[in-house]
């Protein structure tokens, strides 16, 4: 097992620079998620561990040691990508095995491995059949046991549930938090499903345009984002944002609601007030807001509203009748309201 750490990591291509001095710890035996919106350079970053794309700048350690100039195949890593990367010539016990095969292992120790790695993951039926006969949540299995038998001192996985429909991809993340928990190997997890990443990590690390927004555990991101983006990022629905102004010793929204202040602002300072949808309730003395759209779900309903020409979400899990057109009106609990700065997006 080893930790990995990345000290102002940059990467360029040709002149355009795509990584912007990236700096991440992360312990031994952590399971760390980058998470960010397609482009941010999550995989790029994760290349650069693997050893698969070179680094412009920084340093990259894997358990202590600089690999910055070591080849892949001697990081002692293993890679999980989204298209699985399956031999279809190859049976399921050879597919997981190849790598040791390439080695130069025995055909016993072989053996012994693809064994254990097949009964972790519930491949054992399957050793025999090949790629094609089997489902999306098997192939993905299988590239998570050839990882597992090369008992590596780190997991990389890159979106490896994309391919895979929304139930199968509940099952996979509790397979995969589940298999991290019982082998304690360091993982460094792509994705750019913030559902995933909340559910699965002991630390996120938040990219925007090749930069690190905020790295914490899930809550703290949920709960203290450093800044306007990780706000609207992390959380499903995701935040509202109204714009607001420092009053009084309050802060007045634009339809003439205000709510206290908890800290001290300067006198008619612009400000953004963020509030999750969660947070809001229903309520008389609360601001005025026309319904939109309305999804309920069993547990909960989801409402869409518009407010001074802005659409907010809300959800209750009280059951309520709403009708589109409706006039309802919300207040936002004071002690879960988040204020940013109308200028930089940085929590106040």
């Amino acid at each position: 097992m080893a930790g990995v750490e990345l000290k102002q990591v940059r990467k360029s291509f040709g002149t355009t620079e795509v990584v912007h001095g990236v700096d991440v710890a992360i312990a031994d035996g952590e399971f760390c998620v980058l998470v960010g919106p397609s482009g941010c350079g999550k995989s790029t970053l994760l290349r650069m561990i693997a050893g698969l794309e070179n680094i412009s700048g920084g340093e990259i350690l894997i358990g202590g040691r600089v690999v910055n100039q070591v080849h892949p195949k001697e990081r002692d890593i293993a890679m999980v990508f989204q298209n699985y990367a399956l031999y279809p010539h190859m049976t399921v016990a050879a597919n997981m095995g190849f790598s040791l095969a390439l080695r130069g292992e025995s055909k016993a120790v072989i053996a012994e491995r693809v064994r254990a790695a097949a009964e972790i993951l519930d491949l054992v039926p399957l050793l025999e059949r090949f790629p094609r006969q089997l489902s999306g949540g098997q192939r993905q299995r299988v590239a998570m046991g050839r990882a597992i038998v090369r008992n590596p001192q780190v997991f990389l996985f890159d979106e490896p549930l994309s391919n895979l429909d929304a139930k199968l991809r509940v099952a996979m993340r509790a397979e995969i938090k589940e298999l991290h928990q019982r082998l304690k190997t360091t993982t460094v997890y792509v994705t750019h499903d913030q559902i995933e990443a909340m559910t699965m990590a002991d630390k996120i690390v938040v990219m925007h345009d090749g930069r690190v927004e905020q790295i914490g555990a899930p809550l703290e991101l949920y709960d203290r984002p450093a800044n306007r983006f990780v706000a609207g990022f992390i959380g499903s629905p995701a935040m509202n944002f109204l714009p607001a102004r420092a009053n009084g010793g309050g802060i007045a929204l634009g339809s003439g609601f205000s709510v206290p202040a908890k800290r001290q602002l300067k006198e008619n300072q612009e400000i953004i007030l963020g509030i999750r949808p969660e947070h809001l309730e229903i309520a008389q003395d609360g601001f005025e807001a026309e319904v939109i759209v309305v999804e309920p779900t069993g547990s909960e309903t989801q409402l869409y509203a518009r407010v001074g020409g802005q659409e907010i979400a809300a959800v209750f899990r009280e059951r309520h009748e709403f009708a589109p057109g409706q006039r309802i009106r919300l207040r936002p609990r004071p002690d879960c309201i988040h204020l940013f700065d109308s200028s930089n997006g940085q929590r106040i």
